[in-house]
């Protein structure tokens, strides 16, 4: 009884105290901080403009060297093996990722992340990872898609199944120009959504705690009634 009574405790007392300091409970259910949008959604409030990122990848020994060039807001990033470039008569690889500064609406594809460009002045010759983070605001997107036009079409280079909450993952052989959706004829994909944020796990997460606090009374009173009922029989 006692143990379940410490448990119900701890429980709830790191209920309180994880909401009340970020990032605490929010750990592995929403992004670490705001998206900075291109183009706000109306519930976004205040908003920063997206950043952009650059890295200079070396050579060594005739292979680039293993690195990964990222906006300064965290929002988007690549990731190169060792050798991923083709790096014939050079001694360093420059990357840089730019967010487009329209939103473009492809026929048949609704996009929940900014547009970014990856640029390098060497030919990709090995997969790279891509990440993008995107926003608790949206839905959770069903796959990254990829073009060397904005204007023109767009092809799904698909999503892994393994990866961190509000991150869509893949992976690329060239560079262009990248964001996450969905195909619009189909239901946005993603968890139930409460309020307009993905939020549901939270919710069950407090329930539990609010079940196990509301059966100490009742699990409290059964012991009495049977230490009564012992000292009536002696």
């Amino acid at each position: 009884m006692r143990r379940l009574a410490w448990l119900a405790v701890a429980a709830f007392v790191y209920v309180v105290l994880a909401w009340s300091v970020a990032p605490g409970f929010y750990d592995g259910f929403g992004p670490p901080q705001p998206y900075n949008f291109t183009c706000p959604p109306p519930q976004a409030g205040a908003n920063t403009k997206p950043a952009s990122g650059h890295v200079d990848i070396k050579v060594i020994n005739g292979v680039s060297d293993a690195n990964s060039a990222y906006t300064d807001d965290g929002q988007m990033v690549i990731l190169f093996l060792p050798g991923a470039f083709d790096v014939t008569g050079k001694t360093t690889v420059s990357v840089d990722i730019t967010p487009l500064d329209t939103c473009p609406k492809p026929s048949g594809i609704t996009f929940v992340t900014n547009v970014y460009r990856i640029t390098a002045d060497a030919p990709l010759v090995k997969a790279s990872t891509v990440e993008l983070r995107y926003s608790n605001l949206e839905p959770d997107p069903s796959d990254i898609y990829l073009t060397s036009d904005p204007a023109g079409s767009w092809r799904s280079i698909g999503r892994s199944t393994q990866s961190q909450p509000y991150v869509a993952v893949t992976m690329t052989s060239t560079v262009g120009y990248f964001a996450a959706g969905y195909q619009t004829a189909s239901p946005p994909p993603g968890v139930v959504t409460v309020g307009g944020g993905q939020v549901l796990p939270i919710i069950v997460a407090v329930a539990i705690v609010i079940v196990v606090l509301a059966g100490l009374p009742l699990a409290v009173v059964r012991r009495r009634r049977g230490g009564a009922a012992e000292d009536e029989a002696d």
